[in-house]
């Protein structure tokens, strides 16, 4: 057996090893720990899962509901509950499309698939006009790698250290994130890395980049150079965990760059399409348009699996080989999920609703951050909102104990989310969250700040 070093920093979420996962566990009834006792002994340990937190008995809307009978304002999700959780317009258009026909078959096409992709090249920007689909976000960022390897005769990509694309080996070759690509390799050659737009954090300005001068696309411009045979840019339009927001001017200069050195450029809005930044891609807060959009998690209403690669018709280059040939490629029942989502967005106004309620919870949280020295920057776009614990503002040394103390307080307290890379508190609400549940949530947050800020005696 091979040795087990220690472990890579945290990353995408909050780790399972905390002690006071521990002690939230043995809170729990009896009827409880059985069963997390049940998934431990049949599902293999690792970070982020198993062992779990605690096991639910409901998901509906905004709210989760425990075995124990405990609800949770859900600002997790997965990043998948755009509509929220059980919406019933999409279960019922998954029951009916059960009863008309569950499964298409290879070599076969249906309605509702064809439908779908017609819908979301119709809502996607730029020139994008092709579809594939897929089970899930990671399976169709490898698709992506296929059609950049095919349409450019090139395999080597350059992506974002921090970045997340996927846990299968593909995806995290290009991704950038310890927890995934640690003890496994080697990964897939020609995965070029850079450091990301980080305003908060620059590596390449570590005094703070007021007055930014775009280092990090220049620096990305010369490996694009320096390497000369670069197949793709893969990159989220933004950090989706951490919401680390690009400069202005980053992603018309990145483009810039991709077209002047014959790259593609794979945006990967896997976690931040739909709506969650306040427009139906996030690619449109930023004005570059790229060559292959992917998108998932809330594709499927928040129910079925299902990812999609959105491409320019110029690189619909792989007629004789097989790209994405997944057996559940066009579900239909997966299909008339997305349909009802796309339809709940447009007819609910939710990306503009999220636009408007994560101004109005952004505000709070600067308000918070101007009272909580322990807040060393709050920002956001749309219900994609992030409050960063530091131990000192001017050193902006990570507070992570913090970070998972403030967790377990508002869990405590009827509040579920995220922890990012050990000390950002990650807020993604349903779209369709209440007002008054936003603002309890807020509730909730602040006073676990509070205490956090408090005096240690």
């Amino acid at each position: 057996m091979a040795d087990h070093p220690s472990p890579p920093p945290p990353g995408e979420g909050d780790s399972n090893a905390s002690p006071r996962r521990a002690a939230w566990r043995a809170g729990l009834s009896q009827s409880a720990r059985e069963l997390l006792s049940r998934d431990e002994k049949v599902f293999l340990r690792q970070s982020l899962s198993t062992p779990c937190l605690d096991a639910l008995s409901g998901c509906v809307g905004s709210t989760l509901t425990t075995l124990d009978g405990r609800e949770l304002l859900d600002f997790h999700g997965n990043s998948l509950h755009q509509a929220g959780h059980a919406h019933p317009e999409i279960v019922a258009a998954i029951k009916g499309q059960l009863d008309a026909m569950a499964f298409c078959p290879r070599r076969f096409t249906n309605e509702p698939a064809v439908r779908l992709a017609e819908e979301l090249v119709a809502l996607a920007p730029g020139r994008l006009g092709k579809v594939l689909f897929a089970p899930g976000g990671t399976l169709a960022v490898g698709m992506a790698l296929k059609i950049a390897r095919l349409a450019t005769g090139r395999f080597k990509t350059v992506s974002m250290w921090d970045a997340f694309h996927g846990a299968s080996l593909d995806a995290c070759s290009v991704g950038g994130e310890a927890l995934f690509r640690s003890r496994i390799g080697p990964l897939l050659p020609g995965t070029q890395h850079v450091p990301p737009p980080d305003p908060y954090r620059c590596v390449l300005h570590p005094a703070g980049c007021d007055g930014c001068d775009l280092a990090c696309a220049r620096y990305l411009d010369y490996v694009l150079e320096k390497e000369g045979d670069v197949g793709a840019v893969v990159a989220e339009p933004l950090r989706c965990t951490t919401v680390n927001i690009p400069p202005k001017g980053y992603w018309p200069a990145v483009r810039a760059a991709c077209d002047r050195h014959g790259a593609l450029l794979i945006l990967d809005e896997t976690a931040t399409c739909l709506g969650r930044t306040g427009k139906m891609f996030a690619c449109e807060h930023f004005g570059a348009d790229p060559d292959i959009l992917v998108c998932g998690k809330g594709l499927g209403g928040g129910i079925m699996p299902l990812a999609a690669v959105i491409a320019d018709p110029a690189l619909d280059v792989g007629r004789d080989l097989a790209i994405g040939h997944y057996t559940h490629e066009k579900n239909p029942t997966a299909c008339a999920a997305g349909l009802a989502m796309l339809h709940i967005l447009r007819r609910d106004g939710l990306p503009g609703r999220a636009a408007s309620l994560g101004e109005t919870a952004l505000s709070r949280l600067r308000d918070m951050a101007a009272r909580f020295p322990i807040i060393g920057e709050a920002r956001g776009l749309g219900l994609s909102l992030a409050v960063e614990l530091v131990r000192d503002r001017t050193t902006r040394e990570k507070a992570a104990d913090a970070a998972d103390a403030a967790l377990y307080h508002c869990l405590a307290r009827g509040l579920s989310f995220k922890t990012s890379h050990g000390n950002v508190l990650t807020l993604t609400p349903p779209l369709t969250i209440s007002e008054t549940d936003l603002n309890r949530a807020l509730d909730i947050v602040e006073s676990a700040l509070d205490l956090a800020s408090a005096p240690k005696e």
